[in-house]
């Protein structure tokens, strides 16, 4: 859809990794966009994020009924699809920058809305700060998305509250499995999670110590001492028969390699992580002889929709809605953020962060969220984790199984010339 006299159109995409909550963002982003045809004509989406704008590969959401947009509230994973691709400095590949200025320019696009991680906030930023030099009227607001955490400012990340609560929930389902069997048979069982630098989801596996559960966790954050990881869970299988260790696929050692390094680097130029629950679990059967079974949580935890956290439905589609709000008032290079104004009972309210104080900025977890000893969490992080993984919000189920949308994601005419990517 062409954009009509005195009105423009929008773009969104969605960047990085997948969470169970990314479409709720999209539905507040699309939804909160249509309240304002006045304004905003249509929503043009990326097809595999940032990609499909450099590509011109843009997906008109306006040949989506209501019903379907509405639907992608309880739906898993990128509707539009999303990318590993990071659009390197200015100085160093400008013509990608560039090109991103002409295809907005060739359909008429007055905002960019980008949902993702801290990458995702710096492409935004520069954007927003190209268009400007370049004397094209864009404003560029980013969504928060990322499992991890671990964006600065906002208090917590969407997504990251439904991982928090399906790694607390396989966490206890799997500890009672093994106190079960303890006697006889597995004493030791390890759950690998994401957090390359921060150790926020391996943090959410020390909630069911409320629960009688002996558990060892593994941060970022805290080097890697074998001798003293070893010396706990000991004292922990001595007194309950069995434990539970949780450990971020970005735990360390003291010379910073990670447990679980390949050797090989993602998209992104990080480290290759994956594959630090065996090396654990062969650490405990060589120092101890206990048996043990471990479990990579993977793309299961932030793909798991059926049991996503109703706080975090319920920011993650505030957050896309306040996005179009800023744009609407005029701002640009900022991103909608959650500040909290009780634990309990538990509030929070919309702020605002400049992109300029968001970009290639981490946030790690306090050392005062962390055990004296380093293996487990403080009471005053459970006031700050459980409200976040508080509430269900289940989506409807047919057949025994969860019912989740698959847009026709029609696509729009490109009128440019085809671009290479390099």
């Amino acid at each position: 859809m062409a954009a009509s006299k005195g009105r423009k159109n929008a773009f969104y995409a969605q960047s990085g990794g997948v969470t169970a909550v990314i479409n709720a963002s999209a539905c507040g982003v699309i939804e909160t966009a249509r309240a304002h045809r006045d304004v905003i004509a249509n929503v043009y989406a990326g097809r595999n994020g940032i990609i499909g704008a450099l590509t011109e590969e843009l997906i008109d959401t306006g040949k989506e009924s209501a019903a379907a947009i509405r639907a992608l509230r309880t739906t898993p994973a990128g509707a539009f699809g999303s990318c590993r691709y990071k659009l390197k400095s200015l100085d160093k590949n400008r013509r990608e920058y560039e090109r991103l200025i002409e295809v907005f320019r060739a359909h008429d696009i007055a905002w960019f809305f980008y949902n993702g991680g801290g990458d995702s906030a710096d492409t935004c930023f520069k954007v927003s700060q190209l268009s400007q030099a370049l004397g094209y009227p864009l404003q560029a607001i980013h969504v928060p998305k990322t499992v991890d955490n671990d964006l600065p400012i906002t208090d917590c990340c969407p997504g990251f509250g439904s991982v928090a609560k399906y790694v607390a929930v396989s966490a206890l389902e799997a500890s009672f499995d093994v106190r079960s069997m303890a006697r006889t048979s597995t004493k030791v069982f390890v759950l690998e999670v994401m957090g390359r630098h921060a150790g926020w989801i391996a943090a959410a596996g020390g909630l069911i110590e409320e629960h009688g559960i002996p558990v060892v966790i593994l941060f970022p954050e805290i080097e890697f001492d074998e001798a003293k990881f070893i010396a706990r869970v000991d004292a922990l299988v001595k007194e309950h028969g069995y434990c539970t260790v949780v450990v971020s696929e970005g735990a360390h050692r003291a010379d910073g390699t990670f447990l679980a390094e390949q050797g090989t680097r993602d998209a992104f130029g990080h480290a290759q992580l994956g594959g630090a629950a065996p090396v654990v679990a062969s650490m405990i059967k060589a120092a101890l002889g206990h048996k043990f079974h471990w479990a990579v949580a993977d793309y299961l935890q932030r793909a798991a929709r059926h049991i996503a956290s109703k706080t975090d439905v319920r920011q993650a589609y505030e957050l896309g809605k306040r996005a179009v709000e800023l744009a609407l008032k005029g701002r640009n290079a900022v991103m909608p953020t959650i500040e909290r104004t009780s634990d309990v009972p538990y509030r929070y309210r919309i702020g605002v962060a400049d992109l300029a104080d968001v970009a290639n900025v981490e946030k790690f977890m306090p050392r005062d969220f962390i055990s004296a000893d380093g293996f487990s969490i403080t009471e005053k992080c459970r006031r700050y984790l459980r409200p976040l993984i508080a509430g269900e919000d289940y989506p409807a189920y047919r057949g025994g199984l969860p019912v989740y949308a698959t847009l026709k994601n029609v696509p729009v005419a490109p009128r440019l010339a085809p671009f290479a990517l390099q």
